[in-house]
């Protein structure tokens, strides 16, 4: 398993990502939140999610 540099004081729970790290951490060198003028955080979405094509999750 190849070392991940996690981005500290992010956190991630979606362990679906390619970015995601043990621990609940982000391992994305920066993060792009969207969208514009949300009132809430249902309104934003992480547009730095990609999917994990691991075969088998643990």
């Amino acid at each position: 398993m190849d070392q991940k540099k996690i981005n500290p004081g992010v956190k991630c729970v979606v362990n679906t990502c390619h970015y995601y790290s043990e621990g609940d951490h982000c391992a994305a060198s920066k993060i792009e939140v969207q969208h514009r003028n949300a009132h809430s955080s249902t309104e934003t979405d992480c547009a730095t999610f990609k999917p994990n094509n691991q075969s088998s999750m643990s």
